[in-house]
């Protein structure tokens, strides 16, 4: 059975596209890296996805007069890939509703909080800041509303006493590393089904959580 193919949107260091391309190279991973791209040239991302012998390609968004003509050269890039699911890692571009809806419930998104607590960015501090107990992540379908697509799964971490925002974001990426490649699995399997604002995983017990908890 042909593998999904998976297009990765970058702007930075790409941690979470790191983990999606380790993942992707064992075997019985139902899911290829496809294509990974860029809005800034210089993103650190890019020359590790070269490293990796995964296709990459930029798009300068400053080249654009408007966020949707920008995301249509982006979506051509991708559909020329092949590419079945998108997955954001750190993506720092609002998107317009065109291209959430051209990839409706073919987009996914991972976001360092446990949404809806704490959208947009700065939120390791806004969860410090706030006084929680518990952060952690989320993976969450993409819609033109922005942080606010229906919930996959999460991971929940501690928040300790003396954590600063640095420390508590390193607490959450280890999750997010873990959480991404497990959810892009699922989809690949098509496992996942979205109804309204709630997603259904196929093979989940009824009553189960897909809040999921490590150690402290």
């Amino acid at each position: 059975m042909a593998k999904l193919k998976v297009g990765i949107l970058i702007s930075g260091r790409g941690s979470n596209m790191a983990a999606l391309i380790a993942a992707a190279r064992a075997p019985d991973y139902p899911a290829e890296i496809a294509v990974v791209v860029s809005n800034v040239a210089s993103a650190a991302g890019v020359e590790t996805a070269k490293e990796a012998g995964v296709p990459t390609a930029v798009v300068p968004h400053k080249q654009f007069p408007d966020r949707e003509s920008f995301d249509r050269v982006v979506s051509a890039e991708l559909e020329k890939h092949g590419v079945g699911l998108v997955a954001l890692a750190g993506f720092m571009r609002i998107q317009s509703p065109w291209f959430a809806m051209r990839w409706k419930d073919r987009i996914i998104n991972i976001h360092p909080s446990l949404l809806p607590a704490f959208p947009g960015l700065r939120v390791q501090q806004q969860a410090i800041d706030a006084g929680v107990r518990i952060s952690g992540c989320t993976v969450h379908f993409v819609t033109p509303e922005l942080d606010s697509g229906p919930t996959i799964a999460q991971a929940a971490v501690p928040v300790l006493a003396d954590d600063t925002a640095d420390t508590l974001a390193v607490r959450i990426l280890r999750q997010e590393h873990l959480l991404y490649p497990l959810v892009v699995r699922w989809f690949a399997e098509g496992r996942l089904t979205v109804r309204g604002a709630q997603v259904t995983v196929t093979g989940v017990p009824r009553g189960a959580t897909l809040l999921f908890s490590p150690d402290p």
